[in-house]
């Protein structure tokens, strides 16, 4: 009489718990950074309103505002949330504004209070805004930031 195989071998087992293992070892940082970096764009959409708050002044009054009551922004505690610790504007120049998000502690290597900017400069056209990391590690922030 044959005798037919009933299982699996401990070998095959521990092959197939060592794929396992190295798939989730590759597959959990980039998950991570993945949420971290959806929580910045989070932060940046929050900024956006700030962006278009500085914009119509701007296009407005020729200048940038002055401060950010002037801009029409709230105070900087007021935009916290889950994602975001402040927001704050400041002028540079009557054609240069800065906004800065401070955001909360997201996760990996990112810590309660760093920071991104959006730096906006004023032309006959309109305002052209640029962002940077602050303190913020870069690959986090979105892809047309970096």
């Amino acid at each position: 009489m044959k005798k037919v195989q009933q299982g699996f071998t401990l070998i095959e087992l521990m092959i197939v718990v060592a794929i396992i293992g190295i798939l989730a070892a590759v597959a959990i940082p980039a998950y991570q950074d993945y949420t971290i970096r959806a929580k910045v764009t989070e932060a940046m959409s929050i900024a956006s309103q700030a962006k278009t708050a500085v914009s119509e002044y701007y296009i407005s009054q020729g200048s940038m505002p002055a401060d950010q009551t002037t801009a029409g922004l709230e105070t900087a505690a007021s935009y916290a949330t889950d994602v975001v610790q402040t927001m704050t504007y400041t002028r540079t120049s009557a054609d240069v504004g800065a906004i800065a998000m401070a955001v909360q502690d997201l996760g990996g290597d990112t810590a309660l209070g760093q920071t991104f900017t959006l730096t906006g400069t004023g032309n006959n056209v309109g305002i052209t805004w640029v962002c940077a990391a602050g303190t913020i590690n870069s690959k986090y922030l979105p892809s047309n930031c970096r």
